[in-house]
């Protein structure tokens, strides 16, 4: 028996051990009745133990096993013999979590069904940003529109129930969309705003689930896929990110609402510098171009390096050394390999085809300025 889908906010729970077994994956035991949610639906499983006369062990994963079946299995941290009585004990804070963003979700469902036209045909909740796939492309504007019709749910407090219908009576109810189930089949209303089948863990109001904050779409295969968080976990998100804007606002002495604009001009800055720094790279490898056509080994700044080599490319029927004063280096012409080689025998690491880069110990750089090494 499932006994969350009697009770949702139920922790604890008598149980005997009808099947118990273990294999490669880790031990499993079937319960005579059960309040852990097995995984399905998009919604994670529920954790936490059993205990009984053997002790006390935690329960890893909950899953259903093959449909021919349909028993709820629960993986174990440790065997426990079968036929036992156990007192089992769900993690509540990770229960009511997933009920808020499966709750969250059934409502998002509908807003934007309702704001859209737009349907959804995935989920997953398996973390505090949850996912949405929908049949259709999505457009900004109606997705802000969900938003605010699924917060408004949210603040209308709905009561929300979960009954069970034959499959003969289905046909009487509206639902958002048809079940995946056949024979009896329980169904899940939010009020009057929102009905469908689910066989998962649900608030008792639709207030618990608030609030609803979608963070971003993108389009996916074909259709698109919308990322959403919910009650505490999106406030937990909210306290993050406003702790994050007030640091960063006082380091430039304005409101967090403020902070675009100082952003902004310290972006311009750095593009700007970023173009000087760019045209004096440049007149630097201008500079240095002269020597290193003369001596072929050369000590020449790190942020150099690289340009310079592809400069002296063109020259490639003789050999260049470039090093840094860091241990940088860059090799190219017809003797690369061997002053490779040679680098190595100093503790050097580095590799390449037609420029061999790398670096090697700082000590080691007056050594291999040795002029003998593109002889």
């Amino acid at each position: 028996m499932r006994l969350y889908q009697e009770d949702s906010y139920a922790t604890r729970f008598q149980a005997r051990v009808v099947r118990a077994w273990s294999d490669e994956q880790g031990h499993h035991v079937v319960l005579s009745e059960t309040l852990f949610y097995p995984e399905s639906g998009g919604q994670p499983a529920d954790t936490g133990v059993l205990r009984g006369g053997f002790g006390e062990v935690r329960v890893l994963h909950v899953y259903e096993e093959a449909k021919a079946f349909g028993d709820v299995v629960h993986r174990l941290s440790a065997p426990i013999p079968e036929g036992v009585e156990v007192e089992g004990e769900i993690d509540w804070n990770r229960r009511f979590r997933h009920m808020q963003r499966h709750t969250a979700q059934h409502i998002l469902s509908q807003a934007l069904l309702r704001a859209g036209g737009y349907h959804t045909i995935a989920v997953s909740l398996d973390s505090p940003v949850s996912t949405v796939d929908l049949e259709e492309e999505v457009e900004e504007a109606k997705l802000q529109e969900a938003e605010a019709l699924a917060n408004f749910a949210v603040y209308a407090d709905y009561p929300i129930e979960a009954f069970w219908v034959s499959e003969e009576e289905l046909a009487r109810y509206p639902l958002r969309r048809p079940p995946k189930v056949q024979g009896q089949v329980r169904l899940v209303r939010i009020g009057d705003f929102d009905l469908a089948a689910c066989g998962g863990t649900h608030l008792r109001t639709s207030a618990q689930a608030g609030p609803i904050k979608v963070l971003k779409w993108e389009r996916y295969k074909g259709g698109s896929r919308v990322y959403f968080m919910a009650g505490w976990e999106a406030l937990e998100d909210y306290h993050a990110k406003h702790a994050l804007l007030s640091r960063l606002a006082l380091s430039f002495s304005t409101s967090p609402l403020e902070l675009e604009k100082p952003v902004r001009r310290l972006q311009e800055e750095v593009y700007t510098l970023k173009g000087e720094n760019l045209e004096l790279k440049e007149a630097l490898v201008e500079a240095l171009l002269p020597r290193a056509l003369e001596e072929r080994v050369l000590l020449v700044p790190a942020p150099v390096l690289g340009d310079l080599a592809k400069r002296l490319l063109s020259w490639s029927e003789k050999t260049f050394l470039l090093l840094s004063p860091e241990g940088r280096f860059a090799a190219l012409g017809p003797g690369r390999q061997e002053v490779l080689e040679r680098f190595k025998a100093l503790g050097a690491k580095g590799g390449g085809k037609e420029v061999v880069q790398g670096s090697l110990p700082k000590e080691k750089v007056a050594a291999a300025l040795d002029p003998s090494l593109v002889s």
